[in-house]
Protein backbone atom coordinates (compact mmCIF):
# COMPACT_ATOMS: atom_id res chain seq x y z
CA UNK A 1 0.00 0.00 0.00
CA UNK A 2 1.53 3.41 -0.76
CA UNK A 3 2.52 5.78 1.97
CA UNK A 4 -0.31 8.22 0.62
CA UNK A 5 -3.44 5.58 1.00
CA UNK A 6 -2.19 3.71 3.72
CA UNK A 7 -1.40 8.05 5.72
CA UNK A 8 -5.31 8.75 4.57
CA UNK A 9 -6.85 5.17 5.77
CA UNK A 10 -5.55 6.16 9.12
CA UNK A 11 -6.74 9.23 9.33
CA UNK A 12 -9.84 8.73 8.10
CA UNK A 13 -10.72 5.78 9.91
CA UNK A 14 -9.40 7.37 13.34
CA UNK A 15 -11.73 10.33 12.05
CA UNK A 16 -15.26 8.54 11.85
CA UNK A 17 -17.59 6.90 13.99
CA UNK A 18 -17.89 3.73 10.88
CA UNK A 19 -14.56 3.09 9.91
CA UNK A 20 -15.63 -0.33 7.94
CA UNK A 21 -17.61 1.83 5.73
CA UNK A 22 -14.46 3.90 4.34
CA UNK A 23 -13.40 3.07 0.50
CA UNK A 24 -10.03 4.62 -0.67
CA UNK A 25 -9.16 3.98 -3.92
CA UNK A 26 -6.14 5.23 -5.76
CA UNK A 27 -5.31 5.61 -9.62
CA UNK A 28 -2.11 6.94 -10.92
CA UNK A 29 -2.23 8.84 -14.31
CA UNK A 30 -0.28 11.14 -16.25
CA UNK A 31 -1.60 14.17 -13.98
CA UNK A 32 -0.21 12.21 -10.96
CA UNK A 33 -1.52 10.65 -8.21
CA UNK A 34 -6.36 10.41 -7.43
CA UNK A 35 -7.41 9.45 -4.11
CA UNK A 36 -10.59 8.64 -4.79
CA UNK A 37 -12.49 8.51 -0.95
CA UNK A 38 -16.04 6.87 0.09
CA UNK A 39 -17.11 7.37 3.54
CA UNK A 40 -20.79 6.57 5.32
CA UNK A 41 -23.08 9.92 4.22
CA UNK A 42 -23.28 10.24 8.42
CA UNK A 43 -19.34 10.73 8.41
CA UNK A 44 -19.20 12.99 5.90
CA UNK A 45 -19.38 16.02 8.39
CA UNK A 46 -16.52 14.98 10.02
CA UNK A 47 -14.12 14.38 7.09
CA UNK A 48 -15.68 17.47 5.72
CA UNK A 49 -15.31 19.90 8.70
CA UNK A 50 -16.73 23.66 9.64
CA UNK A 51 -16.26 25.07 6.55
CA UNK A 52 -14.24 22.38 4.88
CA UNK A 53 -10.93 23.11 7.15
CA UNK A 54 -10.77 19.19 7.96
CA UNK A 55 -11.06 17.91 4.18
CA UNK A 56 -8.31 21.09 3.40
CA UNK A 57 -6.15 20.27 6.35
CA UNK A 58 -6.06 16.45 4.85
CA UNK A 59 -5.65 17.45 1.47
CA UNK A 60 -3.04 19.52 2.23
CA UNK A 61 -0.82 16.84 4.08
CA UNK A 62 -1.72 14.58 1.53
CA UNK A 63 0.13 17.07 -1.03
CA UNK A 64 3.01 17.13 1.34
CA UNK A 65 3.24 13.15 1.31
CA UNK A 66 2.91 13.85 -2.41
CA UNK A 67 6.08 15.90 -2.61
CA UNK A 68 8.25 13.79 -0.55
CA UNK A 69 7.84 10.94 -3.41
CA UNK A 70 7.74 13.35 -6.10
CA UNK A 71 3.91 12.82 -7.15
CA UNK A 72 1.03 15.42 -7.38
CA UNK A 73 -1.58 13.72 -5.12
CA UNK A 74 -5.15 15.12 -5.13
CA UNK A 75 -8.34 13.75 -3.05
CA UNK A 76 -11.88 13.26 -4.20
CA UNK A 77 -14.41 12.75 -1.53
CA UNK A 78 -17.32 10.85 -3.12
CA UNK A 79 -20.46 12.66 -1.84
CA UNK A 80 -23.46 10.52 -1.14
CA UNK A 81 -26.61 9.82 -2.84
CA UNK A 82 -29.01 13.01 -1.55
CA UNK A 83 -25.87 14.25 -0.35
CA UNK A 84 -26.58 17.97 -0.68
CA UNK A 85 -29.34 19.48 0.49
CA UNK A 86 -31.74 21.93 -1.88
CA UNK A 87 -32.69 24.92 0.18
CA UNK A 88 -35.95 26.67 -0.38
CA UNK A 89 -35.53 30.25 -2.11
CA UNK A 90 -34.74 33.25 0.43
CA UNK A 91 -37.98 35.33 0.72
CA UNK A 92 -37.23 38.93 -0.17
CA UNK A 93 -37.89 42.05 2.09
CA UNK A 94 -41.44 43.01 0.34
CA UNK A 95 -42.48 39.53 0.05
CA UNK A 96 -41.61 38.73 3.70
CA UNK A 97 -43.71 41.92 4.86
CA UNK A 98 -46.65 40.78 2.97
CA UNK A 99 -46.46 37.33 4.32
CA UNK A 100 -46.62 38.69 7.76
CA UNK A 101 -49.06 41.23 7.25
CA UNK A 102 -51.25 38.22 5.62
CA UNK A 103 -50.49 36.38 8.66
CA UNK A 104 -51.45 39.22 11.45
CA UNK A 105 -55.24 39.73 9.03
CA UNK A 106 -55.77 35.88 9.48
CA UNK A 107 -54.67 36.80 13.41
CA UNK A 108 -57.44 39.50 13.54
CA UNK A 109 -60.01 37.19 11.92
CA UNK A 110 -59.85 34.99 14.98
Amino acid sequence: MADDKAFLEYVVTSLVDNPSDVKIDRTVDEMGVLITMTVNPADMGKIIGRQGNTAKAIRTLLRVIGMKNNARVNLKINEPEGGRVEHAPVMSASEASKSVDAALDDLKGI
